[in-house]
């Protein structure tokens, strides 16, 4: 038979580690396991999945019916040894089909503990010599043997006896009397067995070996196997698996169906792509169940499609399905993904009419949305209806409030909140120990959020995935770029395989670090891995190009997505305001500002919280303010970020009244001040005339275990040489490099401009020499400051000097970079 199935070459790769699922994806996780076929509520009728792994039909053509089909094998009986079994069972109610006698034996004997490997030829010898005499006497004597090893094979598995289920089947493949012996049944237990093992790659290599040997393989088969990658998080080898199998002309079943439409949800696929299978599958002529709704629904989460999710919710109903607690908290979930508390509560309210009460996956899908909308006092107040309802606050209710609050930049709320958990006897989770590494790590308490990373190991968790994003994260956040490296080599190293998220962190990370070709290296890295970008990974590249202002492309990324590649959320509209207020571009970020205010864009709160931070990037002090109050307006609590943005633009207008409302909101609403609080205040302070108070500053933070960055340095710097302090100035530059931190061209810029000012040119010159040295390139303003002090002090002709010998000073100087010099040299004539 001609080769079609190459799928040990897809699948050879040793599975990884499995990962953990993000706190949200956990929360939906309690009544959708997303990485097994999930059961409908039997109570509708559906055939559970187990079932129809387990199952073979004889017609393909026909649907599956008990009269055609199987059951699961039933518990096996107590063991005896060969020749002395009795059957125990007799007279219990068994269904469709059950061992025979022999068959029973056959099981008994290998699951005793005395049994010894050696016997398993002369066991299964018995069970064949017996069925080849049923064989010889009546046309049912293959249908019988067959039976009989799908039960043993079955039988083994229940009593977690795999490998020898694996012996039991590779003996019956490699024997040439046995002919079809092996049902697609047993092979659909075997393919099961492995992938609960984590041996995809052998189950691949035995679908694969049974094709060439000319074993036709049904849906149910293939089905197993795709499961078996689904399990293991192998998707898009379970995409690859379910092409195969229609190429194969094997037509996919509703179970396979919906199994692939969890895994497109799962791989974050646009949207159309997953109408389109929905529209296939049912032009196929395969309806879809209650089951196939809620994927659906699940589906649109990741990309916060609320809009496609409530049309899904409306179609099912119209199609006579009756919502459950699965659908509702599904179709919560996507609301509380989407930011979208007012809806979340009228689908708790349908759901209440309905008789559907709230179960705690309902209130933390709620605590979820009033969490990510920033609306604490809302969630908090959630979990307190919890406790007066008798429901038990669980792992994911702690963790989204705690996740909650550091995104808010609350940390003392956020440890009340894991001190209280400790205290209730609810053991941290992976996703837990992730939201106190990203917490720490966004403040820059490193040593803090390494000891949470010990902390994993030893209680008993595994770092996921998702700690490994967060790391990237953190350390991107920071600039940190050869960390994020690290991070990633460590990551690979432990055995985990980069997917979608890792990569749209990396650029995310890559471009915080001004790494900005980085960052699109790893983007086109990951198309080359066959990875299809999602929302996230759009927003991602969209950030980045936000991040050096380049608009024009920015824009044609909307209008890409826009095109039906991916719908654009506030998180997109978000990049795209910045890319305006980083390229200069005022007019065009104002008007999409209009846009927002007036409707024509839904004003969520990130968007407002988004405007209040463009608008004090560019010093447009009357639009901050609006946008800041039309924030509070719509009842949004503004967080961390936004105050910080307030408190810079005042403080850099030296407004000490206005900056010290919005220290007193912080301290009083209970918001931990970050480094960019810190370094607010500083440059208010180097501009004032209480300049001293910058170091003092610089010093609280160094008390509270915050690691100054740069810019803190570089301020107290300033605030010193601006006011002729030079031996404090060079203090602070020592204790910066004993730090660890290098200074940049900013640093060194700072000294030279003073030197300058003051007349000191040899310093000035001295400071330069020492910056090339130490590979600092100097850049326009650092021969500016010394041509420009040279002649505010009437030494034109020593200017004329310093130009004509820079090559002497800096060997790398071009002639353009003179000759620039020669002609600013005129306008002082």
């Amino acid at each position: 038979m001609t080769e079609k199935l190459a799928l040990p070459l897809l699948l050879s790769n040793p599975p990884p580690t499995k990962p953990s699922l993000p706190i949200q994806t956990h929360l939906h996780h309690q009544q959708l396991k997303p990485t097994t076929p999930p059961s409908p509520p039997p109570q509708h009728g559906t055939p559970l999945m187990h079932d129809f792994l387990f199952k073979q039909s004889s017609d393909h053509s026909k649907p599956f019916t008990s009269q055609t089909q199987p059951d699961p094998f039933p518990i096996p009986r107590a063991r005896t040894r060969i020749g002395k079994a009795r059957d125990r069972n007799r007279g219990k109610p068994w269904t469709h089909h059950r061992l025979s006698l022999q068959g029973q034996r056959v099981l008994d004997s290998l699951n005793d503990p005395s049994f010894e490997s050696s016997e398993l030829d002369k066991i299964l010898s018995l069970l064949l010599d017996y069925h080849k005499e049923e064989l010889r006497l009546s046309s049912g004597g293959k249908e019988g043997l067959s039976n009989d090893v799908l039960g043993v094979i079955k039988g083994l598995g229940f009593y977690k006896k795999r490998d020898l289920a694996m012996s039991v089947f590779e003996w019956f493949k490699n024997r040439n009397d046995c002919g079809s012996v092996l049902s697609n049944s047993a092979v659909a237990v075997i393919i099961s067995m492995l992938g609960k093992e984590g041996k995809v790659s052998v189950a691949a290599a035995l679908l694969n070996d049974l094709h060439k040997d000319g074993f036709e393989l049904d849906v149910y088969a293939y089905t197993s196997l795709i499961t078996a990658c689904v399990s293991n998080g192998r998707y898009r080898e379970a995409v690859t698996v379910f092409k195969k199998m229609e190429e194969e002309g094997c037509k996919p079943t509703l179970i396979t169906y919906n199994v692939i439409l969890n895994v497109y949800g799962k791989m974050g696929m646009p949207w159309n792509k997953i109408k389109g299978l929905f529209e296939g599958m049912k032009n196929a002529g395969v309806l879809p169940d209650e089951y196939t709704y809620n994927t659906l629904i699940t589906c649109c989460r990741r990309g916060s499609l609320h809009e496609e999710a409530a049309a899904v919710f409306k179609d099912m109903k119209l199609m006579g399905f009756v919502p459950d607690k699965v659908t509702y908290n599904a179709l919560l979930d996507v609301y509380g993904k989407s930011r979208r508390t007012k809806e979340a509560m009228e689908v708790l309210r349908e759901m209440e009419v309905n008789g559907c009460s709230p179960s705690i996956v309902t209130y933390n899908s709620l605590i979820s949305a009033y969490a990510r909308d920033g609306l604490l006092k809302e969630a908090m107040e959630l979990k307190n209806q919890m406790v007066e309802g008798g429901i038990k606050l669980d792992v994911f209710t702690y963790t989204t409030l705690l996740s909650g609050f550091v995104r808010a930049g609350k940390d003392e709320s956020a440890m009340t909140v894991f001190a209280e958990m400790r205290v209730a006897g609810c053991k941290p989770n992976i996703c837990t120990f992730n939201a106190l590494i990203k917490m720490h790590g966004y403040r820059g308490k490193f040593a803090e959020m390494m000891k949470v990373f010990e902390d994993i190991k030893n209680s008993c968790c595994v770092p996921d995935i998702v700690t490994w994003n967060t790391l990237l994260a953190v350390f991107g956040q920071n600039g940190m770029d050869s960390e994020v490296s690290g991070v990633f080599k460590e990551m690979k190293r432990a055995g985990f395989v980069p997917e979608r998220d890792t990569y749209n962190t990396l650029i995310s990370a890559y471009s915080r670090c001004g790494s900005f070709d980085q960052a699109m290296a790893i983007y086109k890295r990951m198309l080359e891995a066959g990875i299809t970008p999602d929302l996230s990974t759009y927003n991602a590249v969209l950030a980045a190009l936000a991040r050096g202002g380049l608009w024009e492309q920015s824009e044609k990324i909307l209008a890409e997505m826009k095109d039906g590649r991916c719908k654009p959320n506030e998180l997109t509209y978000c990049s795209l305001l910045h890319a305006y207020a980083n390229g200069k571009e005022i007019g065009r970020m104002l008007a999409l500002a209009e846009e927002i205010c007036s409707g024509v864009i839904e004003p969520h709160a990130v968007l407002l919280k988004t405007l209040v931070l463009v608008n004090s990037k560019c010093d447009l002090l009357i639009e901050a303010e609006v946008a800041f109050l039309e924030l509070k307006r719509k009842g949004f609590s503004p967080d961390l970020s936004t105050l910080n943005a307030m408190l810079s633009i005042y403080g850099r207008r030296q407004m000490f009244t206005k900056s010290n409302e919005i220290l007193n909101f912080m301290n009083e609403s209970g918001f931990t001040p970050s480094l960019a609080t810190y370094n607010s205040l500083m440059y208010m302070h180097s501009r004032s005339e209480n300049f001293e108070r910058s170091e003092e500053v610089l010093k609280e933070i160094l008390a509270k275990g915050i690691k100054p960055d740069i810019i803190s340095y570089n301020t107290v710097i300033f605030a010193y040489c601006r006011n002729g302090r030079m031996k404090e100035a060079s203090r602070i530059f020592s204790e910066m490099r004993e730090s660890g931190l290098v200074p940049d061209v900013i640093t060194y810029n700072t000294f030279v401009a003073s030197y300058s000012a003051d007349s000191m040119f040899e310093d000035a010159i001295d400071v330069v020499r020492y910056m090339i040295k130490h590979g600092c390139k100097p850049n326009q303003n650092t021969y500016n400051s010394v041509v420009d002090g040279y002649c505010k002090h009437n030494h034109r002709d020593d200017a004329i000097m310093f130009i004509s010998s820079l090559h002497e000073l800096d060997p790398h100087i071009s002639r353009e970079e003179k000759g620039r010099l020669s002609e600013r040299l005129t306008k002082w004539s």
